[in-house]
């Protein structure tokens, strides 16, 4: 569909369909989920085409973009080649807390690379008892005089082993409120004490998810990041701008293969007829079609409010999980009306709903997404809010 228009986004989005081209990107995720490995190369590739850091300021070296021209890109680039490109064109802003409270140093020395595709860093938040509860974190941290010590486990961590560094989250031993003494930390990941293995995942296998172990992991104090006991709220941050940029991600890869569909059923006949005819194929069809058009309209309405000042948590929650559901059903419709060999990794639908699939789980379950949203509409101790915003 046509959204709304956004200056200057015209020759952006060329810039992505030649690098899509020129490194082969839609072939390269099916060969990244078949012999999953970091694709070190493509990563450079982007980077250099300004693809990873869309929203980065441009003084450390990002493209500075706002909020729904980021989403329209990232849109394309999923739609020509799945979650995977998107998502490593993504990872700065997974990563942003580093940009927004590192020190220059820290901002120097790894965020600065990572946005030129030369440095992978992770982010260590989940944790085998923590993980729509990020408040329930666990990892200690000890203070000492010379700086601090990790003990614990971080869980489902993308890049467990492959990331030369990672944003740990973990809670101060005087951390008493639930929300009070997490603190994060950039922690290069070859330390003495650090133990890192594969956990093999149903879909997006590139990003070779895993357990990471600290055991007496010893820091220094310039290893922090901002404050002490305030990453909490840094992370909710974070997380509200995720979410509405993943929409975007998952309604490309549907569009894609709801695209893909409709081709399809209009070359093809069964029982004589063409099946386009067949109202058990063409009505879900016309109905994903609709739903892909409200979603994305939905979802570029939330990145511009978030542009405007006017962004909240609960609309970038429920732009996620919408845009989830409906790219699972589009993708669902294609594999089945493309038969056995939807089914089959001869198409590339079957991936393509593996790799969706994560989007009910990463960066906030579904189930939490409704909470976060509820919590818009009926906040604790005060006047309802209006579902119009009135």
């Amino acid at each position: 569909m046509n959204l709304p228009e956004v200056p200057g986004l015209e020759e952006r989005l060329a810039a992505v369909d030649r690098v899509v081209e020129a490194a082969h990107l839609a072939e390269r995720s099916r060969e990244l989920d078949r012999a999953p490995a970091f694709p070190r190369e493509e990563f450079r590739a982007l980077a250099g085409a300004g693809l990873v850091g869309l929203r980065t300021p441009t003084r450390l070296g990002g493209q500075g973009l706002p909020m729904r021209a980021a989403g329209r890109l990232l849109y394309r680039l999923a739609q020509r080649s799945g979650t995977t490109f998107a998502k490593l064109s993504l990872q700065p802003e997974f990563c942003s807390v580093l940009a927004e409270r590192g020190t220059p140093e820290q901002i120097a020395e790894s965020f600065r690379p990572l946005v030129r595709g030369e440095r992978l860093i992770g982010n260590h938040v989940t944790e085998p008892a923590a993980g729509s509860d990020a408040a329930a974190i666990a990892l200690s941290v000890e203070r000492t005089r010379e700086g601090y010590v990790l003990n614990g486990t971080k869980s489902e961590a993308a890049f467990a082993v492959d990331a030369e560094a990672a944003i740990v989250y973990g809670r101060l031993a005087d951390g008493t409120d639930r929300d009070a003494g997490v603190t994060a930390f950039l922690v290069p990941q070859h330390l003495p004490g650090i133990r890192r293995e594969i956990v093999p995942d149903l879909g997006e296998r590139w990003m070779r998810r895993g357990t990471v172990r600290y055991a007496g992991v010893r820091l220094p104090l310039e290893a922090r990041i901002g404050e002490e006991g305030a990453a909490f709220t840094y992370l909710k941050e974070e997380l509200t701008r995720e979410r509405a940029l993943l929409a975007m991600i998952y309604l490309g890869v549907g569009r894609a293969s709801w695209t893909e569909t409709v081709a399809h059923v209009g070359a093809r006949s069964a029982f004589g007829r063409p099946l386009h005819h067949q109202q058990a194929v063409a009505f879900p069809l016309v109905e994903d079609g609709a739903r892909l058009d409200a979603a994305e309209l939905y979802a570029d309405r939330v990145l511009a409010d978030l542009d405007g000042g006017r962004g909240h948590d609960g609309p970038a929650a429920l732009a996620k999980w919408l845009a989830t559901e409906t790219a699972l059903s589009a993708i669902d419709h294609a594999i089945q009306f493309h038969g056995g060999r939807g089914y089959s990794s001869a198409l590339p639908h079957e991936q393509r709903w593996r790799d969706v699939r994560s989007g009910g789980i990463a960066h906030g379950p579904s189930e939490i997404m409704h909470v976060v949203a509820a919590r818009e509409l009926w906040p604790r101790g005060g006047r309802a809010s209006s579902p119009t915003g009135d």
